[in-house]
């Protein structure tokens, strides 16, 4: 009966597919991973997201399925409860599943779900990690996110729920917590954000850049400071997708801003 047993569950392995989460990068083609661009290349499927850089798509194999699963802000394309059980449905038919996923897949991406949901299920995954916006689109605006003299501590926050009471309590914390903070998802939040850290102690001279478009051509930084940067945004109309930086380190963005004055010189940064 065990050996049975034993046999059946190896064949179920055989047939059973297998679960890639692949983190595409923050923009740039060329930031993929080597090996995350091996497992694009040898999937079945492909379940990609809106802030996957479209290029990448052409790696894929020529009979290998598309699926979009873009997710606006307040508007998705597909529902995370769809792209979970599609990850299961494909694997369960033997397939190689490549689920490409913006920047990387366990940095606000929903990644620990999606591997949570192919656990429950038996179903055999691996985690492609990629570089993260957070990191990639400072660097690509000269911001270091860490300096010998400036900063020796970082966050990566997500700025999507930045008006209730509990983000509140976590912005109070943070103010003080760490020298240099990275958020995501904040652009439409930034006058609660900029609240937030003054009202909790933050200096409103302490430095801010949003990083739009990191890593592509489009690429624009604006700087300034927490008491001045919602009327730059306002006049620059920088939107999402962007990354906001705060510390003082953005302000080695003037020294060694080597992107947008190499690649994107007609997208001049503004100054703080």
């Amino acid at each position: 009966m065990h050996i049975l047993k034993d046999i059946t569950e190896r064949a179920v392995m055989r047939m059973t597919g297998k679960v890639y989460l692949v983190g595409a990068g923050p923009g740039d083609p060329d930031l993929m991973t080597v090996k995350g661009m091996r497992c694009l290349q040898e999937a079945d499927v492909v379940l990609y997201d809106r802030l996957v850089n479209r290029e990448l798509l052409n790696y894929a194999k020529k009979e290998a399925q598309l699926v979009y699963c873009g997710k606006l802000p307040n508007h998705h394309v597909m529902k995370q409860e769809t792209i979970n059980h599609l990850l299961v449905k494909y694997a369960k038919k033997g397939l190689q599943v490549c689920r490409l996923k913006g920047g990387d897949p366990f940095v606000f991406g929903r990644g620990g779900e999606e591997a949570e949901e192919c656990a429950n299920h038996d179903v055999p995954f691996e985690i492609v990690p990629g570089v993260t916006a957070g990191i990639a689109a400072s660097a690509y605006a000269g911001i270091p996110v860490t300096h010998r003299t400036l900063s020796k501590s970082f966050a990566f926050v997500t700025g999507h729920q930045a008006g209730n009471e509990e983000a509140e309590h976590q912005w109070a914390h943070l103010a003080h917590a760490v020298d240099t903070i990275c958020v995501y998802m904040g652009v439409s939040h930034l006058p609660n954000i900029v609240k937030n850290l003054i009202q909790n102690g933050k200096s409103p001279q302490t430095p801010i850049a949003l990083v739009h478009w990191g890593t592509l051509s489009e690429q624009r930084t604006v700087t300034g400071t927490l008491a001045t940067i919602e009327n730059k945004v306002k006049e620059s109309n920088i939107t999402n997708p962007s990354m906001i930086v705060i510390g003082n380190v953005v302000a080695m963005h003037h020294k060694i801003n080597w992107f947008e004055e190499e690649i994107a010189p007609h997208l001049p940064a503004v100054q703080g």
